[in-house]
């Protein structure tokens, strides 16, 4: 069973950094491109970074600059590396594969208080 587990949010002030973690099991993501969601309370769930072999890495024009994608397929693991943080990037962070999204997992919690 193919499964991705978030993890790395928290509480953080203004300016303040994070990294979150996708742990990918039952499939390798080596070769498979793979996205970072943002939910906000209220709000739709979307795009804010993606990347992989052959397709490039894009940022939603809001966190350009502030947030690093990346993976350590060794670990079949995607990061995202998140500074100079604000109010508005709270909210629930997933992961999953563009082209064959599968459920969605728990996502991890971030809040940024000002």
């Amino acid at each position: 069973q193919v499964q991705l587990v978030e993890s790395g949010g928290g509480l953080v002030q203004a300016g303040g950094s994070l990294r979150l973690s996708c742990v990918a099991s039952g499939i390798d993501i080596s070769r498979l491109a793979m996205e970072w969601y943002h939910q906000s309370p209220g709000n739709v769930r979307v795009w804010v970074a993606n990347n992989g072999p052959s397709y490039g890495t894009y940022y939603r024009d809001s966190v350009k600059g502030r947030f690093t994608i990346s993976r350590d397929n060794a670990k079949n693991t995607l990061y995202l590396e998140m500074n100079s943080l604000k109010p508005e990037d709270s909210g629930t962070y997933y992961c999953n594969f563009i082209s064959q999204p599968i459920s969605w997992g728990q996502g991890t919690q971030v809040t940024v208080s000002s």
